[in-house]
């Protein structure tokens, strides 16, 4: 893999070999700036394989490092902070310190808007995808949020469960869903006379479904 270069606080290191991108334009302005690697780690990681790149990366910018996750049950949540407690305590050393984070919902931005500040980094993983066309998570952010986004390699998921597969089944199915309902909307709307009555509820009817879709798909995502 390339190195690539990227901008750093004043600290003669040399830079990951692993990093592959970096992406940078605030989205706040927050007072005291936080200096925070925010490691956005998936509930069905495979936690060993992303320790040594995250402790990399704290060392050569000195950052502090905040593990956070997102899981869809509560009931999971227990179980996902312990794993990301013991993720936290193999980091940790007299240079690196490091904590967690577990927040219940299906939506990566939502949960990074809430926790991002000024001077952060978010640092997500390159197998990350999320949404319903399964979009590069480091995209979605960078497209949502506009934040300083590194992009490491590396992360093995576990094998998708049962409860994953119907979630993308119930996804495509209530998209279908409200296609086909927008569609035969649509055209009950175009037997209307022509007018500009006709028009606005076309345009609509195209950003309400667009609207549910996304709102269907974000339950899932």
């Amino acid at each position: 893999m390339n190195k690539l270069d990227f901008p750093l606080p004043a600290y003669d290191v040399e830079t990951p070999s692993d990093l592959l991108a970096l992406h940078h334009t605030p989205i706040n302005t927050s007072a005291e700036p936080s200096h925070r690697l925010i490691v956005l780690v998936p509930a069905d990681a495979d936690y060993s394989a992303v320790t040594h790149r995250v402790w990399k990366l704290a060392m050569t910018t000195g950052m502090r490092v905040q593990f956070l996750s997102l899981c869809k049950d509560a009931a999971q949540e227990p179980a996902l902070r312990r794993a990301l407690i013991t993720l936290s305590a193999l980091i940790r050393d007299g240079r690196v310190c490091a904590d967690v984070r577990v927040e219940i919902g299906t939506n990566w931005v939502d949960v990074v808007k809430r926790n991002y500040q000024t001077g952060d980094m978010v640092v997500c993983f390159a197998e990350q995808r999320a949404g319903l066309l399964s979009r590069p998570l480091s995209q979605i952010l960078q497209t949502s949020l506009h934040i300083p986004t590194y992009i490491l390699s590396g992360l093995n998921a576990q094998s998708p469960s049962g409860l994953n597969w119907l979630s993308q089944v119930m996804v495509w199915v209530g998209s279908l869903g409200i296609i086909v309902a927008s569609t035969f909307l649509q055209m009950q709307i175009t037997s209307l006379a022509q007018d500009w009555v006709q028009t606005l509820m076309l345009i609509l009817s195209v950003l309400g479904e667009v609207w549910l879709i996304w709102g269907w798909n974000s339950l899932f995502s």
